[in-house]
């Protein structure tokens, strides 16, 4: 599948068949998570896969009730890593760049779960307390998104997105509304 076809054809997805993902599609979705871009080369990201219908469970209600979180086959809740960056660039890596270096990863299983066939969707509304809770993470691993990924069982309509060029800017950012400094 081409790349920008990849790109422009990924849809949000939050309904899925029951039917299980390949652990080898699973393993190419991680490594490609993996080879995402991060600060100074820290990868302050970590995975964790959840296929456990009661740990699923508690992900939905950490999540506010967001029922396809617990019908997807498999949810891969991508951490970011505090220690890991803190190690290098203190306070910024803690608060900023494991972030980055997990939303990278995000993308990339997005992406490549598409190209594969399979449907995601980028959850962010959750209790961090409660994802946390039910994964058992340490005090220094955040969760920064849970992603249930399946065979999808609808086929969303494309979103209307805002023109690159009316969000563009050169050299200064143009406040005016509707400047179209781009390109």
């Amino acid at each position: 599948m081409d790349f920008f076809d990849v790109v422009k054809n990924r849809r949000s997805v939050r309904s899925f068949e029951p039917n299980p993902v390949p652990e080898t599609l699973l393993k190419v979705i991680l490594e490609a998570a993996q080879w995402a871009p991060s600060a100074g080369n820290r990868q302050a990201r970590d995975f964790v896969i959840v296929k456990n219908p009661e740990t699923k469970r508690r992900l939905c209600e950490a999540a506010f009730g967001q029922g396809f979180i617990e019908e997807a086959p498999v949810d891969v809740v991508v951490c970011a890593n505090e220690k890991r960056s803190a190690a290098v660039y203190g306070s910024r890596g803690k608060n900023l760049y494991c972030v980055l270096d997990a939303a990278a990863s995000v993308q990339n299983i997005l992406l490549a779960a598409h190209a594969l066939g399979l449907s995601t969707c980028w959850v962010g509304a959750y209790s961090d307390e409660e994802v946390a809770k039910a994964l058992d993470l340490p005090e220094y691993v955040k969760p920064i998104a849970i992603i249930p990924i399946g065979y999808p069982d609808e086929k969303p309509e494309p979103p209307e997105r805002i023109e690159a060029r009316a969000i563009t800017h050169r050299e200064r950012y143009k406040a005016s509304e509707g400047s179209r400094s781009g390109f």
